[in-house]
């Protein structure tokens, strides 16, 4: 049981040191020693524990995941009526455990992985599902007909927000991102229903997460 849990933390010792290098230099050319270097182990132990160096990403993509859902889950938990469901989801994506800009770089460098490894891409397509599902449950008895596209915006302001914390001059202020999302949200669901001539088609069709 003690050897158990002791391998347990220093699987997680691991992920998170390679969450942690990938985000410090701001791309996934990083070498196993060097994130070994970070997690005070040996290369060896390393490669004991994931096999390689394409395991252990896909491990910290996972592990990023499975902390976004959790947060996802408990700003839910505290929620109750749609609007403040989607207020929620808005929290949660741009909580401080996650809007900080060494994880912001390390989750769009696992989008480039995405883009040539299928279990990357996997998880990416699992988190967009995901997303657009619980926006889509709390957008219905707002907007009727027009929730699919107000999510696929939603979505879009979300990844957008993310993309300039990498890539602009300066860091954006979490308070301000989720604003500028809850603005955009109190415009979309004040507006009338039936609005599908003013806003652009749902960028995919509805799928079931399965």
């Amino acid at each position: 049981m003690v050897r158990r849990k002791a391998e347990a933390e220093r699987r997680e010792a691991i992920i998170a040191a390679t969450i942690e290098e990938i985000g410090a230099r701001g791309t996934l050319d990083v070498t196993v020693s060097q994130i070994a270097r970070r997690a005070r182990i040996s290369p060896a132990l390393a490669h004991h524990y994931f096999g390689s160096k394409e395991s252990l990403l896909l491990a910290a993509m996972r592990q990023i995941l499975r902390d976004y859902g959790a947060a996802v889950r408990r700003e839910l938990a505290r929620a109750g009526r749609p609007r403040t469901r989607l207020s929620a989801i808005i929290r949660a994506s741009f909580g401080p455990e996650h809007f900080r800009p060494g994880k912001v770089a390390a989750w769009l460098n696992f989008y480039v992985l995405a883009r040539s490894n299928p279990a990357a891409a996997a998880l990416l397509a699992l988190y967009h599902r995901r997303l657009r599902s619980n926006l889509l449950h709390d957008l219905r008895p707002l907007t009727a007909e027009d929730a699919p596209a107000a999510a696929d915006l939603i979505a879009a302001l979300i990844d957008g927000l993310y993309l300039r914390q990498a890539l602009g001059p300066g860091e954006i202020d979490p308070g301000a991102a989720i604003a500028l999302i809850e603005a955009e949200i109190d415009r979309l669901t004040a507006a009338p229903p039936a609005l599908a001539s003013t806003l652009a088609p749902p960028l995919a069709k509805e799928t079931s997460d399965g």
